[in-house]
């Protein structure tokens, strides 16, 4: 596969960050979308920090040699944040990601920090292949999941720090275009047995939710100026020891209907309010239960509460 040139990545991180879809994305750049969804998460979906470039969130040559200069001069860590304006963990982080204050170089520590910056890095497989061959011996002759390979290289190479990588990267080797130090077959040796990743949370759960659910703000204009009537709203109080009434209400004359109901269910209600329906003339009826006595819940707010609202209307 032919890779992206320098200005087509930045027309796709334009689209990108505009909100562009990847699809659209693909047929502007004429690549298929694999191509440009392997550019996206390859660099972690943000666009990767071009030499030259310096985001104002991260520290300058001159505020880390303020810090150098103020650790020389024996202030706190906590004062020289203050005087900088900074947070105090943001010149803490900085002095112990780079020696300390005893090692503490301005000039080293700017260095360090342009180089991790870089993007995209290489990846640890890649880049040890002692490590590597040692991932793939635990994949392909044990069956291993990639969290036991990580939690055994830290008991199996306890005083070796270069033998140890996260279970994540080893799900990138294998799942990942672009970034696959592993073998592309190994992804056979897992015991999901599967080529791609799958989201593993929960599903949403539908307990609770209203199928075909219509909302309130819906209704007709006619139904919601209340200048014709025979159009009614229900409603359902839900009181102690699971003990209902419902409601009917014309909306424009705001004459109020009651009818009990001997339970809480819904095949109840809809029993309840058919019958209570049918002893209306046809006239005052315009819009409500159809026939069938199908009727149709929404959620509203009630009396004492939300409760669940039944709207009859079949629009």
């Amino acid at each position: 596969m032919e890779r992206l040139s320098i200005s087509e990545r930045s027309e796709l991180w334009d689209r990108w960050e505009a909100g562009e879809s990847q699809r659209s994305i693909a047929r502007a750049l004429e690549r298929s979308p694999s191509t440009v969804r392997t550019q996206l998460l390859s660099l972690g979906w943000r666009r990767p920090v071009r030499v030259g470039e310096w985001c104002s969130l991260r520290l300058s040559l001159g505020e880390r040699e303020e810090i150098s200069r103020g650790i020389a001069q024996g202030e706190s860590l906590r004062s020289i944040a203050a005087r900088l304006g900074r947070a105090s963990s943001t010149v803490s982080r900085e002095v112990a990601n780079n020696g300390g204050c005893d090692q503490y170089r301005a000039v080293v520590a700017h260095r360090a920090s342009r180089r991790r910056a870089r993007r995209p890095k290489a990846m640890k497989l890649a880049e040890c292949p002692r490590l590597c061959e040692a991932v793939e011996e635990k994949l392909l002759l044990w069956w291993w999941s990639p969290g036991q390979i990580s939690r055994w290289l830290v008991r199996a190479y306890p005083d070796d720090e270069e033998m140890r990588v996260s279970h994540e990267t080893i799900y990138q080797s294998l799942f990942v275009q672009g970034r696959g130090a592993l073998r592309k077959e190994l992804w056979r040796a897992l015991r999901t047995g599967r080529a791609r990743r799958r989201p593993q949370g929960r599903p949403a759960s539908t307990k609770g939710q209203i199928r075909d659910m219509v909302m309130i703000s819906e209704r007709p204009a006619e139904v919601a100026d209340r200048a014709v009537p025979g159009h009614w709203e229900g409603d359902l109080i839900v009181g102690k020891r699971k003990t209902s009434i419902g409601t009917l209400v014309e909306r424009q004359s705001r004459y109020v209907m009651l009818f009990q109901v001997p339970d809480n269910t819904a095949e109840s209600v809809r029993v309840a309010l058919t019958d209570t329906v049918k002893k209306l003339p046809e006239h005052l009826w315009r819009s409500g239960v159809p026939p069938s006595g199908r009727t149709r819940l929404l959620c509203g707010q009630g009396v004492g509460g939300v409760t669940v609202v039944i709207l009859p209307f079949d629009w």
